[in-house]
């Protein structure tokens, strides 16, 4: 029996989503809940997060989940997919695969945060400097976030601190290359930056 094609369409009377973006996490809580921020109601882009089966959050089990999803559902070529994942003590190789999947496709991205996906939630309250450690970012996370438990609540990221961790992000990615060695940073900066030009 031939699969039906695959629609993106809200219900009659409400805009058609113009853009989707599967994205592939470590996390089974953070990432999910942060990425749910950008559907919202008016929204014409649609970000479905792929949640990491049970406790294997790899970066290799992270990719085999988007790639699992892709030979069952067909991208637009306007849709994107990206992986995103912690440095954390994964070595250069693991993670190099990785980049050399993203490097494939056009519309395929990969987001590296060093430490954690943490670490890019603290850009949004101030510079991230100094930061030593995991155990440090979430120390001066919770400065702003005082109840952080690995979850987060969507009223308290708004747009502006959003463009916040964008801008220093961005300062943080000095040589704005793909080298995996970088300093504390992320370049979760780069997806955002895409989802949110299409809101």
């Amino acid at each position: 029996m031939p699969k039906k094609p695959r629609t993106f369409q809200r219900p009659l009377g409400e805009r058609r989503y113009k853009k989707l973006f599967v994205v592939s996490v470590e996390g089974s809580k953070t990432e999910p809940q942060y990425f749910a921020i950008f559907n919202q109601p008016q929204s014409i882009v649609l970000v479905k997060c792929l949640k990491r089966p049970s406790t294997e959050s790899s970066p290799i089990q992270v990719l085999k989940k988007m790639q699992g999803y892709l030979r069952k559902e067909s991208l637009r070529k306007t849709d994107e997919a990206w992986i995103v994942v912690d440095k954390d003590d994964w070595t250069e190789d693991q993670l190099r695969e990785l980049l050399q999947w993203a490097n494939k496709s056009e519309n395929h991205g990969f987001a590296l945060s060093n430490p954690n996906f943490e670490y890019w939630l603290l850009l949004h309250f101030e510079d991230g400097k100094g930061i030593a450690n995991s155990q440090e970012c979430l120390t001066r996370l919770k400065r702003h976030l005082p109840n952080y438990k690995k979850d987060i609540d969507g009223k308290k990221i708004t747009l502006e601190l959003i463009a916040k961790a964008i801008a220093r992000a961005k300062q943080r990615d000095v040589n704005r290359s793909n080298d995996l060695q970088q300093i504390w940073s992320t370049t979760v900066y780069k997806l955002i930056e895409r989802i949110i030009d299409h809101k």
